[in-house]
């Protein structure tokens, strides 16, 4: 069971090293092998309730900015200094020029192999009875674009807006998404903010309302979507196989989704370019980018009718 109490947010040191110690992390990589695949597929084609996890890492191979890492910086932030209410609070501007660029960015990119392998396989065994959930942690909405279905959206969509007065939350696709905001958000760390007037930034169209629009994504240290994640519960609960790909499995809530589902003996397989504190946990680890490793994973098995 998953506790509903999960904010947004990267595990901290202190405990990711403590998931080490308790899951017995091993530092080695555990290569993939042909009989690594041979034996994913034959579990793949008897499976009838897929559970795939997926993360920055899928993204990330789409070109997508992931701000993790080692140059993960918009201009002189990282994103958990600016994905804060606390920092749209003080400075709006700053933080709307920030979610500017990243979706005109996204305006720019396409669903890689990995996107697509996963929708290609969600329908084609759809037909067949069977079902693929996709939970997401990416806010980019390359999933959808991919032409999965079910899919479950845990931190949001860069293409939602809710208002701060009213609360309604709708799809918004405007480039730019309002007038002031065009041209802006150069990542450069020399460019200066645009400091735009709250009144021209994003609002509420709603008759009578004219509130101050805001991304609706979760942001760190807010509260997850209790609905969503009781829907993460139940496709957890009741998956026959798992699949955790281009997550580093440290970022709650989906550090724990996987361990869990490999707890209660569920075949789970990790799709990453490096081991995770949880890779030893799981029955199978295939290494490499994402978009080589998905596709020939979920391909149309030989027992599959036409």
């Amino acid at each position: 069971m998953i506790v509903h109490c999960f904010t947004c947010g990267a595990i901290n040191t202190h405990l990711y090293a403590q998931l080490r110690k308790t899951w017995g992390i091993q530092a080695m990589a555990r290569p993939s092998s042909g009989s690594d695949l041979a034996a994913f597929r034959e579990i793949f084609s008897k499976s009838n309730n897929i559970a795939v996890i997926t993360g920055a890492g899928v993204s990330a191979e789409s070109g997508v900015p992931t701000f993790r890492g080692a140059g993960g910086y918009w201009r002189k932030w990282q994103a958990q200094e600016l994905a804060t209410p606390t920092a749209f609070a003080h400075n709006p501007s700053r933080v709307w020029e920030f979610y500017h660029y990243r979706r005109e960015v996204m305006l720019t990119k396409n669903p890689n192999p990995a996107h697509q392998a996963i929708a290609e396989c969600e329908e084609r065994l759809g037909k067949q009875g069977r079902k693929v959930t996709v939970i997401t942690q990416n806010i980019d909405e390359l999933h959808r674009c991919a032409g999965t279905k079910n899919l479950l959206e845990i931190h949001g969509s860069l293409f939602k807006t809710r208002c701060m007065m009213c609360g309604h939350e709708e799809a918004n696709y405007k480039s730019p998404i309002c007038s002031a905001l065009e041209g802006r958000g150069a990542p450069d760390p020399d460019a200066h903010d645009a400091q735009i007037p709250v009144e021209k930034l994003p609002r509420c169209e709603r008759r009578g309302c004219n509130g101050l629009l805001r991304p609706a994504v979760v942001w760190f240290g807010e509260t997850l979507d209790a609905d969503i994640l009781s829907e993460a519960e139940k496709v957890l609960d009741s998956c026959d196989l798992c699949l955790i790909v281009g997550t580093s499995s440290v970022v709650y809530p989906a550090a724990m989704f996987a361990p869990q589902v490999a707890a209660r003996g569920v075949p789970v397989a990790e799709f990453n370019l490096e081991n995770t504190p949880a890779t030893e946990r799981f029955k199978f680890h295939f290494h490499g980018p994402c978009g080589n490793t998905l596709p020939p994973a979920l391909a149309r098995h030989e027992s599959e009718a036409n």
